[in-house]
């Protein structure tokens, strides 16, 4: 009875355990994030810490202007006229990569032109992405839908999002100290609903 009792723990344990496997391995994990008052960065590099893989920054060939009014001026007609800045950003054997964790901030309540031209730029068809946002703290606005409308064949699983700075206000990097440890718990329990582990 006991032996019995013993082996059918054994065998939930082992069950629960492949449940809670890294969907590919860390060297098919590509974490790639735009990040202007650093705290999509800190997201980043929380997530990397969790499960590995190769984590890169996007960078354009024409940086934008320091100048917040300039920026928002200038992003304000890049998303009107669907213009896609050029990366300076390579990513050598792109293929390679099955599980793509994309992080952005949200720029007037939509995705940031850098990242529409990096989802442009490679072929995501069959990857699992995986988004992840910080806020001015009015949300993801149609960020998320962008992204099922520009990899329509990829699986995109569910985002994490949370407030960052503000930069209009003066308000940079929030996501330190305290914050930051409840972020990467916070983290910790989005990855393990996705089914990722350490």
């Amino acid at each position: 009875m006991n032996i019995r009792f013993f082996f059918l723990i054994h065998c939930l344990l082992l069950t629960f355990s492949s449940s809670c496997q890294k969907i590919g391995d860390n060297e098919n994990i590509l974490i790639v994030y735009l990040s202007r008052t650093n705290n999509t960065e800190t997201l980043a590099k929380i997530i990397h810490s969790q499960v590995g893989g190769d984590i890169i920054a996007l960078e354009l060939q024409n940086p934008y202007p320091e100048n917040y009014e300039a920026i928002v001026k200038q992003v304000s007609l890049e998303l009107e006229k669907g213009f896609l800045p050029p990366l300076k950003t390579r990513i050598d054997r792109f293929e390679k990569y099955d599980l793509v964790f994309i992080g952005f901030p949200t720029w007037a309540m939509q995705l940031p032109p850098p990242v529409q031209s990096f989802l442009h730029q490679y072929d995501f068809t069959q990857k699992t992405i995986i988004p992840f946002n910080t806020n001015a703290g009015y949300g993801l606005g149609s960020s998320i839908d962008k992204i099922y409308e520009l990899c329509p064949n990829s699986e995109i699983k569910k985002e994490f999002s949370m407030k960052g700075g503000k930069e209009r206000d003066g308000i940079f990097l929030t996501i330190k100290g305290e914050k930051a440890k409840e972020t990467e718990e916070k983290v910790k329990s989005w990855l393990f609903e996705l089914g990722l582990n350490k």
